[in-house]
């Protein structure tokens, strides 16, 4: 195949998963990746606005001045919102967020691309990577955030997957599984369980020398992005205590975590910590999520086979009974994944005129998240189609008196069914 064919394609494949994810990774593997970056930038019928990180984007403030410098120059009123901001405001992280994403969402009323080029030289700048981390989740659903980096960026891209939050795209491949190249070989063999209480096997043995619970949680920590920094770990665990007792702190979560194993989990290099190659790991998370993406390709003939074994993977809540706050970032994430994995089935189940079956996956996806609105509006639909208008009206009525007692009122569309079907 000639070279602009390859080019063409690796572009045609970003255009076509860009509109259905937050933020596009091209894979530090990709051969294409800059190329694909100029194709896009130079398309005439794509909005898209660039911005390349510089050495010294090391702290928010300085990547905040940066990219507003050079995106006023491709939009004049970009940044405005920032600009009016007193001194003492960009003290505070939240409010600098929200700022920076309603000038965002200014940029253009149709789809667009924000380009982070060289993302790897923010590599070492923690503050930088948790202001991006956070911002995925306020961009306007319009816009698609496209990195470009020569290393996988310090983000929690399974679990971002899992939501539908990211692809990873590898030329003109959809990386699908091994997401972190974490071996699935090596000298010891963990088996590794997150979905639930969260467990750990060594060679087919139950791991319950832990000596609490924070030794098992670094671990599941460490999983959790492709490398990691004692400063991110410090953050995530103890960040109440001062610099000096945090770090003590960790050696010793660090200690005992090794000793539960009997070797080094993690290992250090070039300034990040990484659960140690020689072990061999299978994550169910991973495992999850790559079923997801299996179900999710329309071109995949056993997508519902795929869709089944996510749900089967799926065996209660991350981490089930720790409410640290990125354990309950990633559950919300993993949950939407088994969400979308049960109303496909259910979906599915109706075409194939079981709308029993299908009642009973909507029932399940309703139990595991119950301010999910639209699945109560599917279960009404489902009780009308099956002559149970009674039950339909009484589900209506019980899912007011709850949201009443939150404080809130039914969407519009859950009351416009209400009234359909008593009518």
């Amino acid at each position: 195949m000639r070279l602009h064919e390859l080019l063409e394609q690796s572009y045609q494949t970003l255009l076509k998963h860009a509109p259905g994810a937050r933020v596009v990774l091209l894979h530090p593997r990709s051969r294409y990746r800059s190329v694909v970056i100029a194709r896009l930038l130079n398309a005439p019928d794509v909005c898209a606005y660039y911005y390349a990180m510089g050495p010294d984007d090391i702290s928010i403030e300085s990547f905040l001045s940066g990219i507003t410098h050079d995106v006023a120059n491709q939009h004049p009123t970009f940044g405005r919102h920032l600009d009016m901001l007193p001194a003492e405001a960009w003290q505070d992280k939240r409010l600098l967020l929200e700022t920076f994403a309603r000038d965002i969402s200014e940029l253009s009323d149709g789809p667009f691309f924000l380009v982070l080029d060289e993302y790897d030289r923010s590599d070492s700048a923690d503050p930088v990577q948790w202001f991006i981390e956070q911002l995925v989740s306020l961009l306007p659903e319009h816009c698609t955030l496209v990195i470009n980096s020569r290393t996988l960026p310090r983000l929690p891209w399974i679990s971002m997957i899992a939501r539908r939050s990211a692809v990873l795209l590898e030329d003109d491949r959809l990386i699908s599984n091994d997401f972190y190249d974490v071996p699935r070989d090596g000298e010891q063999q963990l088996e590794v369980f997150a979905l639930g209480p969260g467990f750990v096997l060594l060679n087919g043995k139950m791991i319950d020398t832990w000596e609490g619970h924070l030794p098992r949680l670094l671990f599941f920590f460490a999983l959790d992005r492709p490398v990691i920094t004692r400063s991110e770990i410090c953050e995530a665990f103890w960040p109440k205590l001062d610099t000096d007792q945090a770090v003590n702190v960790f050696h010793v979560t660090k200690r005992r975590l090794h000793k539960a194993l009997n070797m080094d989990v993690l290992v250090h290099e070039d300034g990040y910590y990484k659960v140690n190659p020689r072990l061999g790991v299978q994550y169910d998370a991973v495992d999850f999520v790559a079923q997801l993406m299996e179900g999710r390709d329309e071109n995949n003939p056993n997508r519902m086979e795929a869709w089944q074994r996510a749900i089967e993977l799926y065996r209660g809540p991350f981490l089930q009974g720790h409410n640290d706050e990125w354990i309950l970032s990633r559950r919300q994430d993993f949950q939407a994944g088994y969400l979308e994995a049960l109303t496909a089935m259910a979906k599915q189940r109706q075409e194939d005129g079981r709308p029993e079956h299908a009642l009973g996956l909507f029932q399940r996806a309703l139990a595991e998240n119950s301010e999910h609105e639209g699945l109560h509006r599917e279960i009404m639909r489902l009780y009308t189609s099956l002559g149970r208008r009674s039950e339909a009206a009484a589900h209506y009525l019980k899912l007011v008196d709850d949201l009443k007692r939150q404080g809130r009122k039914p969407e519009p569309e859950t009351v416009a069914l209400y009234n359909e079907i008593m009518a």
